[in-house]
């Protein structure tokens, strides 16, 4: 799948305790529009993955192009990742909302969770939105890139 590029995400939540949990997640999908409902999928030992259950609540930050020390930062299981970077609860589930390049963020509520082979597909209703202009983040083939310029519409 590594051929098969992808936007990058932060998947954020809050543990029993209140503090912040994150990991980086290129497995989002949108999945239905009626109610808005987005899936994540996150591996079965993910402390962020135990939060969530937990919690009820998780956001995805979708990062652009110059977050990709993000993207490594929340991939590194053993780092305090939140100690590194800005972030504010928002929401009702006052989820973690990433400061700095986040081009689109999804708070969303725990609908269902399904586990297939070492993974759980999360299925989250969006509680609420909010997107900018900029550059998504992309990652295929182990690099990360740009969203790529539009192509010039014929004259």
């Amino acid at each position: 799948m590594s051929s098969f590029p992808t936007g990058v995400s932060v998947v954020t939540t809050l543990d029993t305790d209140g503090r912040p949990r994150g990991m980086t997640c290129s497995s989002l999908s949108s999945v239905s529009l009626d109610p808005p409902v987005l899936s994540v999928c996150l591996t079965v030992t993910s402390r962020t993955l135990s939060a969530l259950r937990a919690h009820g609540f998780f956001g995805v930050n979708l990062l652009g192009v110059r977050a990709s020390g993000v993207a490594r930062l929340f991939a590194d299981s053993s780092l305090s990742h939140f100690e590194h970077v800005p972030w504010q609860p928002v929401g009702s589930g006052e989820v973690p909302r990433l400061g700095g390049d986040t081009v689109a963020f999804a708070a969303c509520r725990v609908a269902e969770t399904k586990a297939v082979g070492d993974h759980v597909v999360v299925f989250g209703e969006v509680v609420g939105t909010d997107s900018t202009d900029g550059t998504p983040l992309l990652y295929g083939r182990r690099q990360f890139t740009a969203w790529p310029e539009p192509a010039p519409k014929p004259t």
